[in-house]
């Protein structure tokens, strides 16, 4: 699997996610089996650059290859500079969002509305080809099936995004009328992959293994890319690769396990966020936390502890403690499969943190 010169370890993606899949999030999912992950998206407005949340969002300290950005924006200009801003902070590919559906998004017409408005899109997408061709950063671009049921574009749009350069195309197997309502199609999805050539990427409700291999299968689709249900269980990235690989399921992680993975990521998390009490890293840490024993004995409870704590060390002590207590009793924890009728309603954009 390729993006552009870009070779990816596999063919399962993380989708970006504002709020979400910031530089410990992303780290995570690529340590346990992801190939690739895409960051929240970052505006292209120059004014707010130098704000708390854009700098935190175009750090990549550290971050293990390849480095994907995704950007938004209604100006082709400003895209192409927004581009070129984040090639400079170590972007290895750009990812234009075409598909985030939230209405503070759509209602400045960026996102999904873009779609609606296909000649300031191909407008868009040839600026920031431009300006990252000639430093040889592959282009990539988020979709949905199009603005809402009677106006199915994608096909369309995405022609003419491979025509204009682009490396690759990711669609949401839903409408923006839709948001996350409903269920996703794969038609559109397959038709899109027998349009270009382009890889072509599948997203939209995949939850465990065999809905991994079932919309492989019914697609023809280069990857995957998971949103909704890494949240909390980042290792379904290799429970996917290993049924993919040998037909099997893999045998749910150990609690302890998932205890030693859930604090690595809080210590990576508060890294970026800081480690003052009641500040950003405590607040953002509680969602993390929140999805990650959603579904476990005695989790709601212990979530609803957890919203009361106000430092980054009761939090920390907090969580070991609960894990310990839970290996006691429970040795593996279940599997993604097991788990995936209990989502939360979003997978892009999260509710905000501040």
């Amino acid at each position: 699997m390729q993006i552009g010169h870009i070779a990816l370890a596999n063919r399962l993606f993380a989708a970006p996610m504002a709020g979400v899949t910031d530089r410990p999030f992303r780290q995570l999912c690529k340590r346990l089996g992801a190939g690739y992950a895409v960051s929240e998206m970052v505006t292209s407005r120059r004014d707010l650059w130098s704000s708390l949340k854009t700098s935190r969002r175009a750090d990549h300290d550290g971050e293990f290859a390849p480095i994907a950005v995704q950007i938004a924006g209604t100006d082709a200009q400003m895209m192409a500079d927004a581009a070129a801003y984040n090639i400079d902070r170590g972007a290895q590919i750009i990812d234009i969002n075409m598909g985030c559906p939230a209405k503070k998004v759509c209602n400045k017409w960026a996102g999904s509305a873009l779609m609606q408005d296909e000649p300031l899109a191909l407008a868009i997408i040839e600026a920031v080809v431009a300006a990252c061709a000639p430093r040889k950063v592959p282009v990539t671009l988020k979709m949905r099936t199009g603005w809402c049921e009677a106006e199915r574009n994608a096909v369309r749009l995405a022609r003419a995004a491979e025509s204009a350069g682009v490396a690759m195309v990711a669609v949401h197997g839903r409408t923006r009328a839709q948001g996350y309502k409903g269920l996703a199609e794969y038609d559109t999805v397959s038709a899109v992959k027998a349009a270009l050539r382009i890889p072509v990427v599948a997203n939209g409700d995949i939850d465990s293994p065999q809905k991994a291999r079932d919309v492989l299968a019914a697609t023809g689709a280069d990857a995957i890319m998971i949103g909704r249900a890494a949240q909390g269980r980042p290792w379904i990235f290799r429970e996917i690769a290993h049924f993919l690989a040998t037909g099997e399921r893999l045998a749910a992680p150990p609690v302890t396990q998932v205890r030693g993975w859930l604090l690595e990521h809080l210590h990576d998390h508060y890294g970026l966020y800081g480690w003052d009490d009641a500040g950003a890293g405590v607040r953002s840490a509680r969602k993390h936390i929140g999805w990650a024993v959603r579904t476990l004995p005695g989790g709601e409870a212990f979530r609803a502890r957890m919203n009361l704590l106000e430092s980054c060390e009761t939090q920390v002590q907090a969580l070991g403690e609960w894990f310990d207590a839970l290996a006691d009793t429970h040795h593996l924890l279940p599997r993604a499969d097991e788990a995936a009728n209990d989502l939360p309603s979003e997978e892009e954009p999260t509710k905000k943190v501040a």
